[in-house]
């Protein structure tokens, strides 16, 4: 396999990811169960993503300015 492969798998297999996995399901499953209604999903699963994707742009971040000031 490619290194690029390997590090996308590396990266879903992160705790963070499979959180954000995890939670993306169950409340999926408790929307269509009728448990929670679509606004309440939509609220949880923005905020979920939101989370996930502002650390992970984070991470990036920190990585480009360590790459910039080492240089």
């Amino acid at each position: 396999m490619s290194k690029e492969w390997n590090d996308t798998v590396t990266n879903l297999l992160t705790v963070k990811s499979i959180v954000t996995v995890v939670l993306t399901v169950v409340f999926a499953y408790l929307s269509i169960k009728g448990r929670i209604d679509g606004g309440q999903f939509l609220n949880i699963f923005s905020i979920v993503i939101a989370f996930y994707f502002g650390t992970q742009h984070q991470k990036i971040t920190e990585k480009t300015t360590e790459k910039g000031d080492n240089e």
